[in-house]
């Protein structure tokens, strides 16, 4: 009973860190959508609106969804 014990104890010591990395990587790999997704919907504000600047007023709700610009600007003020 305790070397089966001491078998799971040691795989779960292998594999908790692997999934927290997989984790991490998948919300990375989403943040970094969403970003190209609200910079698309900017350009295509500036198209439509030309010499106009877009502030978050003018895009959320007509062209993105509040949480998506949220996270726009984590993952842009992450970046630096």
């Amino acid at each position: 009973m305790l070397v089966v014990l001491f078998i799971i104890s040691l795989l779960l010591l292998l594999f908790v860190p692997q999934l927290t990395k997989q984790k991490d990587s998948a919300s990375n790999k989403s943040d970094e959508a969403i970003a190209k997704v609200v910079e698309t919907q900017i350009e295509v504000y500036k198209l439509e609106n030309p010499g106009k600047t877009p502030g978050k007023d003018d895009l959320v709700d007509e062209y993105v969804k509040a949480d998506q610009y949220e996270a726009y600007l984590r993952y842009k003020a992450g970046k630096q």
